[in-house]
């Protein structure tokens, strides 16, 4: 599992995350910051049914989950 910084206006496209080599600092509750997924081999994160499921679980409680991690105004 790899870490994606969110750098798009798309959660749910690929292309829009960024490679990170570390967990990135996400403070806030508002909207994705990062997710940890498997890497599809260019880099990009494989998202599947169960982290868009957990993506949507994420934002609907503002609350940073294992994999999912969220940011802007602060808790």
């Amino acid at each position: 599992m790899a870490w994606f910084k969110f750098t798009g206006a798309d959660p749910v496209d690929p292309s829009h995350y960024t490679l990170q080599g570390s967990e990135p600092s996400c403070t806030g509750t508002q909207h994705i910051c990062a997710i940890q997924a498997l890497n599809d081999g260019e880099d990009n994160p494989v998202l599947t049914n169960t982290l868009k499921n957990e993506m949507i679980r994420t934002l609907n409680n503002r609350t940073s989950s294992t994999n999912v991690k969220l940011e802007g105004l602060p808790t």
